[in-house]
């Protein structure tokens, strides 16, 4: 059996997917479905069993619960980049992972995890996975940022298959439940279809309008990295997960409004709420990832946006 955390999420849906495209529907899928919405990610997808995640954290305790598991995939957690509630964030990305962990270490069960780009801050030491390029600027990346630290004393004493991937801005289907932290791509394309304008950022921390550079990398690009570490247990360590290369959220919605053929581009004030905790650039170092073997290309911003419009906008999902 392998286990999707987060798995009606927007990742952790299209993990199982994937996974099911392998023929692999022994499934168990952990979510705390609060917003009911998001059983259109998994209505489509085959699973073994479903559970909790309140129940899943209870039992993990119990003997004989995580017999014959392969892997977790470990998804959950609360990602929302302006929450502030710290005991409510480290609860649910640190304590809660932490258990995971020890009993995944436990079992030699493949650990496979979420981390994020957002332990790097403002990017000003750059996007190395190294102490010191990470300067988390808001709670949801300190949960983050302080999980891949307790990852990091663990690796050295133990030879479990551990893998911590730090996602860059992820786009792709089945992200629409995510509201107003859904992609720049998916909120672009409401505009343009209902009002045939993109609204962006107009400029701050030295950057002109609509140019802050994010690294936007496709959903099924980091699937397929996740399922090539389960392929290569042996590689173990943390990773980052983007394209390797920034591109400003204009070309973003330039991609959007060329998949429309028709638009236009109104800039917006930068909004205060903001300031000192957003990313005005991004850009993964693939260093790392490609010297443990992985060798495949990412989808630039305009091939992704393209294959991402035609599943967004098509009548059958």
């Amino acid at each position: 059996m392998i286990i999707v955390t987060g798995g009606a999420g927007f990742i952790g849906s299209n993990i199982i997917r994937a996974l099911n495209l392998r023929g692999e529907n022994n499934i168990l899928l952990v979510d705390h479905l609060v917003n009911g919405r998001k059983m259109h990610n998994i209505a489509d997808l085959n699973i073994a069993d479903y559970i909790d995640k309140t129940e899943f954290i209870e039992r993990i305790d119990t003997p004989g619960f995580l017999d014959g598991v392969q892997a977790v995939f470990h998804q959950g957690a609360c990602s929302a980049t302006t929450e502030w509630d710290g005991q409510f964030v480290m609860k649910n990305n640190y304590d809660y992972s932490k258990r995971i962990l020890h009993r995944c270490i436990e079992k030699n069960i493949s650990f496979i995890y979420a981390s994020s780009a957002s332990v790097y801050g403002s990017g000003e030491q750059g996007f190395s996975v190294d102490r010191r390029c990470e300067q988390p600027i808001n709670m949801y990346a300190y949960s983050k940022f302080q999980f891949d630290q307790y990852v990091r004393r663990l690796l050295p004493i133990t030879t479990s298959p551990i893998v911590g991937f730090r996602y860059f801005n992820v786009y792709g289907p089945r992200e629409q439940h995510k509201g107003s932290m859904s992609s720049t791509a998916f909120h672009f394309n409401r505009q343009v279809t209902e009002d045939k304008v993109a609204k962006l950022f107009a400029g701050y921390d030295g950057m002109a309008n609509g140019e802050h550079r994010r690294d936007f990398v496709y959903v099924d690009d980091v699937v397929d990295v996740n399922l090539w570490f389960f392929d290569h247990p042996e590689q173990r360590g943390i990773f980052n997960v983007g394209t390797g290369k920034a591109e400003t959220f204009n070309a973003v919605a330039e991609a959007v409004i060329a998949w429309h053929k028709e638009g236009s581009i109104e800039y917006i004030p930068f909004p205060e709420h903001l300031k000192g905790a957003y990313q005005s650039y991004t850009q993964a170092d693939l260093s790392d990832l490609r010297r443990a073997g992985y060798e495949k290309e990412f989808l630039s911003v305009n091939q992704g946006v393209e294959r991402y419009l035609d599943w967004l906008n098509s009548s059958i999902r």
